[in-house]
């Protein structure tokens, strides 16, 4: 649901505004340095990158679903890094929140989220829990009087080396292993027995720092808990991660676009016997692949991002589009990159082109595996939904 197209337009625009001036110019920095210039990341809070999804009571900008998804296509025509510094405020750093936090702690926490004054994140995965959530996590939540003592390890988490607040998932009734038998609470950095790990050293998305977070005997009231009622915890998970997934395959459609206009123009200036390789057929076929995959994840993901919006139950297309367009951002990187041949390989010659190549790979693990996807999505149509 578009409210106000108008508005809309102007906050797209922003947004192309800032790929183009800002995101663009510094990528290959980002990519040696691994971090993003604090002053760049003051500019995208100027901007409002960082509330694009959290109410405008909480001084945010209250995007519907459908106007998040235009705003993450043109967010993610650069490195990826840019977009992941906002976006789990945006996504699933504080939709938990939104979704099923209490008053007091949409209060304390959203404003600060929205205004980028703070960072939250999801810390979920476990070394033994990706996929399969519940029968592998291992995080314990057991109560102490009116607090609660969290042990355990969160894998991979997304912005957890300079995350201020996390929205964790622990078991917090041993002899449940279903749903209501976890607890999701909100820990704030400093809080003892809470430590982070190491920057893990990645393939691709380079300056999204990822790592480990440990909580060893981590003391936490009663108020932190998500919500305020336990058992709760994978319901809100999963509410935070079904929108993601539609926020996510956006995200996989912006490098998309932006590779094949790397490709176009590569296709246009490259010669080879005299001719542009634009003239080729299969050079020709290869682009048009692209094209037509790119506009069939757009379709797929506004056309679920509108269902949502309307409150129709969205959730094997929420999978549909996870996997499709994650998918689909591998075939075109791998296409543009056999376009550019040789050069596309080279970090030094092929521009953008190896770097959006690497970072397109993470997307079909992440917020769900492909395969799982395909699960979810066979499921469902078994049961006749």
């Amino acid at each position: 649901m578009i409210r106000n197209p108008a508005a809309l337009e102007r906050l797209l625009e922003n947004i192309r505004d800032f790929v183009r001036t800002v995101a663009i110019p510094n990528e290959a920095r980002v990519d040696h340095e691994h971090v993003i210039d604090e002053a760049i990341v003051d500019e995208m809070r100027r901007r409002g990158f960082f509330g694009w999804s959290i109410p405008e009571a909480f001084g945010g900008a209250g995007l519907t679903t459908e106007e998040l998804c235009h705003a993450n296509m043109e967010i993610s025509q650069c490195t990826a890094a840019f977009r992941a510094r906002a976006g789990t405020n945006t996504g699933i750093g504080s939709e938990a929140i939104i979704q099923m936090g209490t008053d007091v702690q949409k209060e304390h926490y959203l404003p600060r989220l929205a205004s980028g004054e703070i960072t939250g994140c999801l810390a979920v995965t476990e070394p033994d829990a990706g996929s399969d959530l519940l029968g592998g996590l291992r995080t314990t939540a057991q109560r102490d009087g009116d607090h609660w003592i969290l042990n355990g390890t969160k894998r991979y988490i997304t912005n957890a080396p300079l995350a201020d607040v996390f929205t964790v998932l622990a078991r917090s009734d041993p002899n449940n292993t279903g749903g209501s038998g976890t607890t999701a609470f909100l820990i704030e950095r400093n809080t003892p027995g809470l430590s982070v790990g190491p920057e893990h050293r990645k393939m691709g998305q380079a300056g999204s720092p990822v790592s480990e977070v440990y909580f060893r005997d981590c003391r936490v009231p009663d108020s932190a808990i998500l919500g305020g009622q336990p058992g709760r915890g994978f319901t809100a998970v999963m509410k935070s991660l079904n929108k993601q997934r539609i926020n996510l395959a956006s995200l996989c459609t912006g490098p998309a676009i932006r590779l094949l206009q790397e490709g176009l123009t590569h296709a246009r200036q490259r010669q080879q016997s005299g001719r542009a390789i634009g003239e080729f057929q299969l050079v020709q076929a290869m682009l048009a692949d692209c094209k037509v995959e790119i506009e069939a994840a757009r379709a797929l993901i506004l056309d679920t991002a509108r269902k949502r919006d309307d409150g129709e139950d969205v959730t094997m297309a929420v999978s549909m589009c996870k996997y499709y367009a994650s998918e689909m951002a591998g075939r075109v990187a791998d296409r543009i990159v056999q376009i550019f041949g040789g050069a596309g390989y080279c970090e030094d010659i092929g521009g953008s082109v190896p770097r959006l190549y690497r970072d397109v790979r993470l997307f079909r693990l992440y917020e769900g595996t492909s395969q799982i996807h395909q699960l979810n999505i066979a499921k469902l149509l078994l049961k006749g939904q």
